[in-house]
Order: structure tokens, then sequence, then C-alpha cells
């Protein structure tokens, strides 16, 4: 297969980037029987669609894979734990008025919502993972009452910052996707020092690593 491994930054593909020689004239590698390529495209839902336009335009894969870590409102997920995303919301999109947020659906202008577009070939590894839901936000949240509000409107277990813009990029050009999730942190009021990104890191580069030797 040829694969799209889609980032934020190197930083949360640094394990898989040291061991397989990144960096050194080239930006892909062979593993098995997969020829992966790897796009950084910046952090959030505008970098990410648009790399992500930009190289699935000119180039034809058969599965694009985003990795990356985010935060979980659910305090049963431990910190380091992987998840598969099977669905994404743009949480923001849309109007407010006096009544409050009026979703991009009701508007008639669109969706919040997106899926994965599920690979025709299965991967028995991604069955042994625990499925969640995800929305995607342009500003992290880091204070009890906007935490609140979230977390009663969406009922998911993840937020990161590029996810549904990953989602809908691979929808649009019809390209299988996967998106994992590495939690790196509690939605709570903002706690960099109860944060474990190296943790979230190691174990996301393990599974991206079982996942493509499959």
């Amino acid at each position: 297969m040829k694969i799209l491994l889609v980032t934020a930054t190197s930083a949360e593909i640094a394990p898989l980037l040291t061991k397989h020689f990144l960096g050194q004239n080239t930006d892909s590698f062979t593993l098995g029987k997969h020829q992966v390529n790897v796009l950084i495209t910046g952090v959030g839902m505008v970098s990410t669609a648009f790399a992500l336009g930009q190289e699935l335009t000119k180039n034809g894969y058969d599965l694009a894979i985003n990795a990356g870590i985010g935060g979980s409102f659910d305090r049963d997920i431990p910190l380091g734990k992987v998840l598969h995303i099977s669905d994404d919301t743009f949480a923001e999109l849309g109007a407010e008025d006096a009544d409050g947020f009026i979703a991009i659906d009701t508007l008639g202008f669109g969706t919040q919502y997106t899926q994965a577009l599920v690979p025709a070939i299965p991967f028995p590894f991604l069955e042994t993972i625990q499925k969640a839901s995800a929305i995607t936000v342009n500003k992290v949240h880091g204070h009890a009452s906007s935490i609140a509000a979230t977390t009663s409107k969406y009922h998911v277990q993840v937020e990161s910052m590029e996810g549904a813009a990953f989602f809908y990029s691979c929808a649009q050009a019809q390209v299988p996707s996967i998106q994992l999730r590495a939690i790196s942190n509690w939605i709570e009021p903002r706690n960099r020092d109860a944060w474990n990104i190296p943790l979230a890191i190691a174990n996301l580069n393990q599974s991206i690593e079982q996942l493509l030797s499959e």
C-alpha cells in the first residue's frame, strides 16, 4: 500500500522519524509491504486542510493515517492511552445568537460532523485499540466554564486541533483514513505540570509502528 502519514508536528512522530532516518534526503520510507510518505502539516485545522489539499491533489494514496496527541474529557482514559478516532466534529463551526450556538448544519451551509472513510483492507491491530469520538477546535479548552459547556454539548472523549480537518480532506479526495490519538492530558483548568507528552508520544509511535507492520 502507498500510505500518507500525517502529523501536525515532527515532535509527535520523532521516534519513528529517527528510527527510519527521515530528514536525511528523504521524506518517505518502506515498512513491510508499505511505502510510507510523511506529511508535517503544522498545527491547526487550516494548516492541516491546506497541506493535505495540496498533497492529495498531486499524489494518490491507498490510505492516510493521522497520528497525533490530544486531550481527553474522560478521566477514565489514562494518560498515554492510544485511541482510534472513529468520528470528529468541528466544534466551533457555526454562528451565535441570543440563545447560544447555531451549528453550521442548522444554518444550512455544511456539516460539522466528519468520520473516517474505512479502508477496504482490514487492519487487525485497530481492533485492539479503544474507539473514541472527538471534537476539533481552534482553541483548546483550559477554563472550567467552557469545559462544562462543551461537554454538555458534545458527548465525546477527545479534543484535538486537526482531526476533523484531516477526515474532511480525506473524504473530499476519497482516500481511506485512520486517526490515532494518544492522550497527553486530561481537559481541565490548564495545568501543564499534569501533562505527560513524552508518554503519549512514545505510545503513539509504538502503535503506528505496529499498525504499519501489518
